[in-house]
C-alpha cells in the first residue's frame, strides 16, 4: 500500500488530523514499541497515516540553511542529536504555522535550561523559499523568540519552490500548492495547513507524529522531547 496517498485528499484541508487531535502524545502503559523506540506505542495507530509515523525511520534529505550558510543532511544528526521537524511558511496568515515554532521554540528553551540543547535539533522547513529569504527568516526568528545562536536549530529552506514539493510529497507524503489568496489584504497566495510535527530520536526512528500539532497539548510535546533526548 502507498502510505502517500491515503490521507493524501483529507489532508489537504487538515480534516484528516481532526480525528487525531492528540495522536502520538502518549504511550500505552505496559506496552514495549518497536526496536529502536524509547517510548511506548502512541495512544492512536498513524500507521496508515500519509506521514511518517511511530517506529519508521526519519526521512533523509538534504537542504540549505541560510542562515548558517551550509547544507544540511537530516541522517548526519543520527547517533548524536534527537530531531523535532515541521514544516510552515512565514506568511502564514491565520496563525497555524507560529504555533508550530512555538512548540519547536518551548521545547529549544528547555533543552537549554535543563543543559540537553547539544543533543537535540529543530528542523522547521519552509514551503514558501521564494518569499522566505535568509533576512526574512531572520527577522521570522526575532519575532517568534527562536535562539539562532544555540546552535540546534536550522531553518531549511530549499533552493526553489519546485524542491520543496518534492521534498513534502517524496519524504512526508504531503502535498504543497499555492493557493489565491484573494480575501488576504497584500497577500498574493497561501497554502493549505497540514500541522505536522514529527520527533525521532538519535538513531533516526520515529518516536511521535504530532498531526494536529498546533493543537498539541505543549507541555505534553515538550515531555516527549525530553524523555526521548535524554534516554
Amino acid at each position: 500500500m502507498d502510505r502517500r496517498h491515503f490521507i493524501r485528499s483529507l489532508a489537504a484541508t487538515g480534516a484528516a488530523a481532526g480525528a487525531t487531535a492528540t495522536a502520538g502524545c502518549a504511550g500505552v502503559l505496559g506496552e514495549s514499541g518497536p526496536e529502536g523506540t524509547i517510548l511506548g506505542p502512541p495512544e492512536i495507530d498513524l500507521s496508515e497515516a500519509s506521514h511518517p509515523s511511530y517506529g519508521e525511520e526519519m526521512p533523509d534529505f538534504t537542504v540549505p540553511d541560510p542562515i548558517a550558510g551550509e547544507e544540511i543532511t537530516v541522517s548526519e544528526f543520527e547517533g548524536e542529536r534527537a530531531v523535532l521537524w515541521t514544516s510552515f511558511y512565514t506568511h502564514c496568515p491565520d496563525g497555524v504555522c507560529p504555533a508550530l515554532i512555538l512548540r519547536l521554540r518551548r521545547a529549544q528553551e528547555v533543552a537549554a535550561e535543563e543543559g540537553f540543547g547539544d543533543e537535540a535539533a529543530f528542523l522547521p522547513i519552509t514551503f514558501d523559499p521564494e518569499r522566505d529569504t535568509e533576512e526574512v527568516l531572520r527577522e521570522y526568528a526575532d519575532q517568534q523568540g527562536v535562539d539562532l545562536d544555540a546552535g540546534n536549530w536550522h531553518f531549511l529552506r530549499p533552493e526553489t519552490y519546485e524542491r520543496a514539493q518534492e521534498i513534502h510529497d517524496e519524504k512526508f507524503g504531503l502535498v504543497i500548492e499555492k493557493q489565491p489568496a484573494d480575501d488576504i489584504e497584500n497577500l498574493e497566495y497561501r497554502f493549505p495547513h497540514y500541522g505536522l510535527i514529527i520527533l525521532a530520536n538519535k538513531q533516526g526512528i520515529v518516536e511521535r507524529a504530532y498531526p494536529r500539532g498546533p493543537q498539541t497539548d505543549i507541555e505534553r510535546l515538550v515531555d516527549d522531547f525530553r524523555r526521548v533526548v535524554t534516554a
